[in-house]
């Protein structure tokens, strides 16, 4: 079972032309209304359940006071760009408030007994850092959700599969000492790309050195790129490092479409990650981060959600098919990966 979190106040967080606006969200609520009917938290084909605000308390778990205080003067000021490519409206900060309640709203739905939950949300979060906004991002939506884990729920163990475009930097730095959270990220070459992190040698620091893992594929790289790396790494990562709490960072980006990357997936992708990820994880929290082609992230998400949702019995496990052929740098870079974490994960 899957169940949405999602409101319409999302779209107060106004940024006009910008790549990230509501459009976003609205036609990807479109395609899921067409497929499933009327969505409510009753259940039907598809439940989806309101967000919940993040307080304060739960915001400082992750974010200095000043840059809380930064954003919220900010705002109330009128808002506009906090640097070149970061918009925040006149209310933006407590719709950002609701983006952070939406990823925490999601994790009490699978600790109530849901399979998986997916906080369906804007703006999104994996570039905020403790202390700035950046790369859209206002407040670190999964970081504060994975706190209020730690501190209400006794949950010791976490791990993180990001595979938006761009490296999550913000989430990275956030967890960067800390062994008790596994951080993957698989995204474009950061030579090539925003942030300009989420290089292999990057694995973390003191206490953390070898929970940050990084995948970062050349730019051209499809399907059968990610299903390479993904299948060797991910199953024998997960059995060694036992997580109590599984979340999938989600990224529509790096899709052929997208306008922001210079990778290749293609629909498939989205549905096999599901499909995959499901049968390692039986409970999951999903989170929205980029994806700018609204109609390929509209088909890709639905595609992904039906997996989900059971659509496709684990017996007849998904598969993309002719997807078979694997770049020489995915290999090499699977290579260097491998012998770089050997110290910490045999894979």
């Amino acid at each position: 079972m899957i169940s949405l979190v999602y409101s319409p106040d999302y779209a107060l967080h106004q940024t006009g032309t910008h790549p990230e606006n509501q459009g976003r969200l609205d036609i990807m609520m479109e395609y899921l209304t067409r497929e499933f009917g009327e969505l409510t938290p009753e259940g039907g084909e598809i439940d989806i359940h309101p967000p919940t605000p993040a307080s304060e308390e739960d915001l400082r778990q992750v974010h200095t006071p000043s840059h809380l205080e930064h954003l919220k003067n900010f705002a109330e000021n009128g808002g506009g760009y906090l640097d070149y490519d970061t918009y925040e409206s006149p209310q933006s900060y407590e719709i950002a408030k609701i983006a952070a309640g939406g990823a925490i709203t999601a994790c009490e739905l699978v600790l109530g007994g849901h399979d998986f939950s997916y906080s369906l949300a804007r703006p999104p979060g994996h570039h905020a850092t403790s202390d700035k906004a950046m790369g859209f991002c206002l407040i670190n939506n999964l970081a504060v959700a994975l706190e209020y884990l730690r501190k209400n729920h006794d949950l010791e163990k976490f791990l993180i599969l990001d595979f938006d475009a761009h490296y999550g930097n913000g989430t990275a730095e956030i967890f960067y000492q800390d062994p008790h959270v596994l951080y993957i990220s698989i995204h474009q070459d950061p030579h090539t790309i925003f942030p300009g992190k989420g290089f292999v040698e990057e694995t973390g620091m003191g206490l953390g050195q070898g929970f940050n893992l990084n995948l970062p594929v050349s730019p051209g790289s499809g399907t059968s790129d990610y299903i390479y790396l993904l299948e060797k790494i991910m199953e024998p990562v997960i059995k060694q490092f036992q997580a109590d709490f599984y979340f999938l960072d989600v990224g529509f980006d790096s899709h052929q479409e997208d306008p922001l990357s210079h990778l290749q997936l293609d629909d498939d992708f989205y549905p096999w990650i599901a499909s995959y990820m499901r049968e390692l994880a039986s409970q999951m929290v999903l989170i929205l981060e980029g994806g700018y082609s609204r109609d390929a992230m509209a088909r890709s998400n639905l595609k992904m959600i039906n997996v989900l949702r059971n659509k496709i019995s684990p017996e007849e496990e998904w598969q993309p098919p002719g997807k078979l052929v694997v770049k020489e740098e995915t290999k090499a870079l699977f290579k260097e990966v491998q012998n770089r974490f050997s110290p910490y994960f045999t894979f």
